[in-house]
């Protein structure tokens, strides 16, 4: 958003009323029934722009057609006073040629937008003044002095017109003249305008536009006595003129609320470049910017400066100049709207998106410090709805009443890592300060969206649980709540924990008058209600249990009809599911919920005996009955708990009964635990499930936020035991407030050598001995006294009286209960009754045992883990003893049915803690918070802290209401006057040089560098940064609260351009290592190739070498064939027909020629060549095969596989012949004999034909 656009958005907010609904508008200058309707007269052509409250439209008249400019008014509510003002000037103000004309006022009725209010005006279509300068800077022009000259003449005219008419503009600008096409100057916008009714002809109201505003209308906003007169309309006119020459006024850079500050202070401005302008502009422009406005001449006087007098005489040729320099602008449409809306600093504006703040938001930059300007200032932030303002890094927040839309996501993302004054103060920029301060490398974090959510349910969570109704808060924290946000060293949250201090306990079992229970009962008997399930926890649909009823008896009326009370039961249980509760342990928690509930049901009577009087029973066993049931005991043995309890002294058991308040009480304190022991377990049960994780956790690395709430200071019309720990605690907090703003920081200006003016402040150290210390401090004495079992308030009071003898302790005189306590806050008077009993906080050990025993696993683990210090449950689970677990049935149902069985058992302690003992040495309550209070300053000692300090503005909770004592008052004990003090004048950041020149050492030094954290190093650094005011000590460098954001700033600018460096390298590795990556992969594509191509190379051998032992394998046969023919026939010829043994005999005998040759193959290593062979064996076979008949019928000259199949073909035939003579001779033989024969035979032929391949 461009600076000008701020501007426009942030003063028509800070002049617009709050519109808190549509009425029926009444004005004492404006009937509104009088007025036309324009719908008759005008008609609306185009929208020529917007101005403060609503569009201004062109418009023609239906009648004669001439045109004219409106400004419609949408709603009239809003502007109501403004328009009165506007229109009483224009109604009576003659005509001029240099101020705009009136041609009236019309009102658009609607009843659903509120009416409209049309003004229509002259029609000055050729823009402002403004506009033209803009637009001929746009083109590297500028106006001319002549031009110049003769436009503040005709401003001067309009406003000699004014002024004759006693009317103050108060708002002349470049946007308020405005130019017609045909070169004339005209005065418009008279909305701030004041009619000057006085004899001194002043006003001491201020208005007007923050850049034009002369300083005494300025100091009108502080000096009610303060007056001007209207030549306040002469300095806005000087600084229009510099508006014409330099395109902006002086000082358009700045947030228009600083300017403000700076104009009364800074000497009067000049152009931007006098030297380029003559002369007479120079002086026309300084006699204009006279501060004091009783020597700035009047509009008459600067009619004849000689600036403007050179226009006499030549006023129409400036005219023509002037409407053809408009009307090129027009053609070039380069005129660019800059709308710089007038703002009133006493109306009140609704903070709306990123509004920017409107008046001063640091006290510190106030030059009359004291507390009439102080609170003067707050006052009127808060009637403009600024609640928040700071002081220093210290930020006060005033209690609106009331609900603002300025806590949306949307709204919290403009104070993300920006600089502090870039928006308005808020609770948003104290967390980003925090977080800046903790992380100051910062970046935005991949953050665990889960876990993320789960923390955002914690608050509503514990708020419903802890929080509840009080006279003065709706949603008052009835504790004190610490939560602690845990960042790794980058920055991203990895986990939460949550520590819980002082409940207040015994608001569960009773109220004050006006106030209510915790809020968790209302939710969940409302959500039970609705879903129809009050039989199923045993609650009444008619009248409320005693614990959440009231004097006002519509407890269950607001239950039924209220929805909110339901909305917030489903938040609640929302809330179980998205922490990660198990549907179990919600169950386990209504049932307790509703069975304490239940518990304050019971009633008690006294018991008439002849013995025994002080006997109790139940006279309404249905509540009882109830409440056992969703505690999951007994019914019996609760009663016996309550009405009964037994002591054991030397081995001896003592059963003795409960009087009616005795049992009341034993009830009340049943009741106070459960809940008490319920929330510390839920607290508990957060802690588990938000822990950080173990694996990315790391104590030395981490780092922590941490957020502080508890209930502030009380003074109610009583105040018991309750707001007399709240007020300690606001004490201790006030206390390190004061050490950590004021002592340690004069501290260190004694030990750094620093001449620094102490400021003065309040401690409250005595106040707090008085309090804290031992033996005799209040706490201390209260637990002595409660260790008398003889003793009673009224001795209490008695020993506070004798033993603290200070300023800060009184007894009033005639109320024997009563004391007083000066407080840091003021007076309070406690009633000391019931403050033993409170503090004592006695649980009868039978009631511990009883509820041990229940099925109810949730409430056995809450009576079997231990008490911590600080009265809260210990977050591991109790180890039940070895003895516990020995006990009898008896026992461990929680009564004792007969001695026998404690003759067995020293104590009861086996079964209870020590905190649970009936003794005078266990535990109280003065105790556990005095240890709490240890606890909780053990964790905000170790950081840094930010305050926030919260101002009621009234005690009606009223809102838009400031109560000027009430706020006084706060601002007095708090000492925000003194802290505004010690911010001002004082270094509230001290840091030790090592730790300063490793922070920001890259502000002057190169990264690679490692300086020293030295004097030197840090004095370089600080000048590099060219910051000011600050001082060097012996040790440390003391820093303004602004230095460090400043700081942080130049450093993130280095960060970031360390960055973009990065970038860039990382840019041009990456980039290389692309490269090398696809030379890589170019290579691998050859590599593959290659093997691709020579497994496609074997992959062909493979192939022919398989074609080639084929082509062997017929070799093989053909020649196989070919033996055994040759054997045969040899058999043949050598035996003839031969019996069965014989043939198989000769066969082996002559192997058929082929063993020796397959003897000598295997016997040599390399191939046979045919030379080897036995070339007469061959002759002699070839010599048989052609002896052969058969083959002598053949031709020679058929080749050799016929020559070998014939041969197969003969020997086949040769051997059936020999084999069928044999038998036909009379030989014996069978067919087996036959099939043997021919195996073997054939096994001899492979063996030759393998002897051939060799060959």
């Amino acid at each position: 958003m461009s600076a000008a656009e701020n501007t426009a958005s942030l003063e028509a907010n800070w002049i617009r009323k709050p519109l808190y609904g549509l009425f029926q508008y009444n004005s004492s200058m404006i009937g509104l029934e009088s007025l036309a309707d324009p719908s008759d007269t005008w008609e609306i052509i185009e929208t020529i722009g917007k101005g403060t409250y609503g569009k201004v439209y062109k418009v023609a008249n239906k009648k004669d057609g001439s045109l004219a400019a409106v400004k419609i008014l949408d709603p009239i509510s809003d502007v109501d006073e403004e328009i009165e003002a506007e229109y009483n000037i224009l109604q009576f103000l003659p005509n001029h040629p240099n101020v705009v004309r009136f041609y009236g006022m019309f009102y658009k009725a609607d009843q659903y937008v509120g009416g409209q209010l049309w003004l229509v005006l002259e029609l000055c279509n050729g823009g402002s003044v403004t506009e033209l300068v803009k637009g001929l800077l746009k083109c590297g022009q500028r106006l001319d002095e002549a031009i110049i000259s003769y436009i503040l003449y005709g401003a001067l005219l309009g406003l000699q017109h004014l002024h004759n008419n006693r009317i103050i503009h108060r708002d002349v600008k470049g946007n308020n003249i405005l130019l017609t096409t045909e070169g004339g100057v005209k005065l418009v916008d008279f909305g701030v305008s004041a009619q000057l009714t006085s004899t001194r002809l002043r006003r001491n109201t201020s208005v007007g536009t923050p850049f034009w505003m002369a300083p005494e209308v300025i100091a009108c906003e502080q000096q009610y006595d303060y007056s001007y007169d209207a030549r306040c309309d002469v300095w806005s006119l000087g600084i229009t003129a510099i508006e014409l020459g330099d395109g902006d006024p002086p000082l358009f850079d700045m947030h228009p609320v600083k300017t403000l500050f700076k104009i009364p202070r800074n000497p009067p401005p000049t152009l931007l470049h006098p030297e380029k302008w003559c002369r007479g502009f120079n002086h026309f422009i300084s006699q204009c910017l006279i501060k004091d406005f009783e020597k700035r001449p009047s509009v008459t006087h600067l009619l004849e400066h000689p600036f403007i007098k050179q226009v006499h005489g030549k006023d129409m040729s400036l005219q023509n100049q002037l409407a053809e320099l408009i009307q090129e602008q027009q053609q070039l449409g380069s005129i660019a709207k800059t709308r710089r809306e007038r703002i009133h600093t006493r109306r009140p504006y609704h903070v709306d998106g990123a509004d920017k703040y409107s008046l001063d938001d640091d006290l510190v930059n106030l030059e009359v410090l004291d507390e009439d300007t102080i609170i003067h200032q707050l006052q009127k932030r808060y009637a403009d709805l600024q609640i928040y303002t700071y002081v220093g890094d210290i930020l006060i927040a005033l209690n609106p009443f009331q609900n603002l839309s300025i806590y949306s996501p949307q709204f919290s993302k403009l104070y993300h890592g920006v600089k502090r004054s870039s928006n308005p103060p808020h609770i948003f920029a104290s967390a980003d300060a925090a977080y800046q301060s903790m992380v100051t490398f910062s970046k935005d974090q991949a953050n665990n969206r889960a876990l993320r959510e789960k923390i955002l349910q914690v608050n509503p969570l514990v708020e419903a649980f802890g929080n509840a109704c009080t006279a003065i808060n709706d949603n008052s924290s009835r504790f004190g709540k610490y939560l602690e946000m845990m960042f790794t060293p980058t920055g991203a949250v990895m986990g939460a924990k949550i520590s819980e201090y002082l409940l207040e306990k015994s608001r569960v079992i009773k109220q004050a008058v006006g106030e209510k229970n915790f809020h968790i009962f209302y939710y969940i008997y409302a959500g039970l209600y609705r879903q129809k399930k009050l039989s199923e926890y045993r609650l009444p649909d008619k009248k409320p249990p005693r614990y959440i009823d009231n004097e006002t008896g519509r407890v269950m009326h607001d239950i039924i009809t209220k929805d909110s009370y339901g909305r917030q039961f489903e938040a609640i249980q929302h809330c179980f599911r998205i922490i990660g509760f198990t549907d179990e342990e919600v169950y386990s928690v209504y049932r307790i919920l509703t069975g304490i509930l239940n518990t304050g049901n019971i009633e008690f009577a006294a018991i008439s005996s002849q013995h025994q009087t002080d006997k109790s029973e139940v006279p309404n066993p249905e509540a009882l009955d109830n409440a056992a049931a969703l505690l999951s005991i007994g019914s019996e043995e609760l009663q016996e708990a309550l009405t009964s309890h037994c002591v054991v002294t030397r081995g001896e058991t003592i059963i003795r009964t409960n009087t009616v308040d005795k049992a009341a009480d034993v009830r009340d304190a049943m009741s106070k635990a459960l809940y008490g022991r319920l929330f510390s377990w839920i607290v508990n049960r957060i802690n588990t499930l938000l822990q950080p994780d173990k694996n990315i956790c790391n104590a030395e690395n981490g780092m922590n936020v941490g957020i502080l709430d508890i209930f502030g200071f009380e003074n109610f019309a009583r105040n018991s035991f309750e707001q007399l720990c709240i007020n300690i605690a606001n004490e201790q907090i006030q206390f390190y407030f004061n050490q950590h703003i004021f002592a340690l920081e004069q501290m260190e200006y004694r030990s750094e050598g620093i001449d620094a003016t102490p400021v003065e402040y309040e401690d409250n150290r005595p106040l707090l001995d008085m309090f804290l210390q031992k033996p005799m401090g209040l706490l201390s004495l209260l637990d002595e006294e409660s260790r008398f079992p003889q003793a009673t308030d009224l001795t209490l009071v008695d020993k506070f009286e004798d033993n603290l003898r200070c300023k800060y302790f009184w007894r009033p005189k005639g109320v024997e209960l009563s004391f007083g306590i000066q407080h840091y806050a003021g007076k309070v008077l406690y009633d000391a009754y019931a403050f033993l009993e409170k503090n004592r906080d006695t649980l009868p050990a039978d009631v511990v045992v009883l509820l041990r025993t229940s099925e109810n696993k949730l409430l056995q683990q809450l009576f079997s883990s231990p008490l911590t210090k600080t009265g809260n449950l210990a977050q591991a689970r109790a180890r039940v003893t070895a003895a516990s677990r020995s006990l009898p049935p008896q026992l461990s149902a929680g009564r004792i049915k007969s001695p026998k069985y404690l003759l067995k058992v020293d104590t009861m302690e086996v079964m209870r803690h020590p905190e649970e003992t009936t003794n005078m040495k266990r535990q109280t309550m003065a105790s556990y918070f005095r240890y709490s209070l240890m606890d909780l300053l053990s964790k905000m000692v170790v950081g840094q802290p930010h305050f926030i300090r919260c101002i009621k503005p009234n005690d009606d909770r009223e809102a838009l209401t400031f109560s000027h004592e009430r706020v006084l008052l706060q601002l007095r004990y708090t000492g925000i006057l003194e802290t505004v003090k010690i911010r001002q004048k004082g270094y509230s950041h001290r840091i030790l040089f090592e730790e300063f020149v490793k922070r920001y050492y890259c502000l002057a030094f190169k990264a690679h560098e490692t300086p020293l954290g030295s004097r030197e190093n840090c004095l370089a650094i600080l000048e590099k940064s060219k910051l000011d005011n600050w001082i060097l000590g012996k040790t440390k460098v003391f820093l303004k609260y602004y230095h460090i954001e400043q700081l942080n700033l130049f450093l993130r600018e280095v960060i970031g351009r360390v960055v973009v460096m990065q970038a860039y390298i990382k840019g041009w590795l990456g980039a290389r290592r692309y490269k090398k990556v696809k030379e890589k992969r170019e290579n691998s594509a050859v590599t593959i190739q290659s093997a691709w191509r020579g497994y496609e190379a074997r992959r062909k051998y493979k192939e022919i070498k398989n074609r080639r032992t084929d082509a062997a394998i017929h070799i093989q046969a053909a020649f196989r064939g070919y033996i055994v023919r040759k054997n045969y026939t040899r058999l043949k010829s050598s035996t003839g027909c031969v019996a069965d043994p014989q043939l198989i005999s000769s066969c082996s005998i002559s192997d058929f020629g082929c063993e020796e040759h397959w003897q000598q193959t295997s016997n040599q290593s390399s191939p046979v060549v045919p030379d080897s062979l036995d070339k007469q064996t061959k002759k002699k076979d070839l010599d048989e095969i052609s002896a052969s008949p058969f083959i002598r019928k053949q031709s020679f000259e058929m080749n050799d596989s016929q020559l070998i199949s014939q041969s197969q073909s003969f020997t086949d035939h040769q051997l059936s012949s020999s084999l069928r003579s044999h038998k036909k001779g009379g030989k014996k033989y069978s067919k087996v004999t036959e099939i043997f024969c021919l195996l073997y035979i054939s096994y001899k032929l492979t063996a030759c034909n393998l002897l051939y391949i060799l060959m």
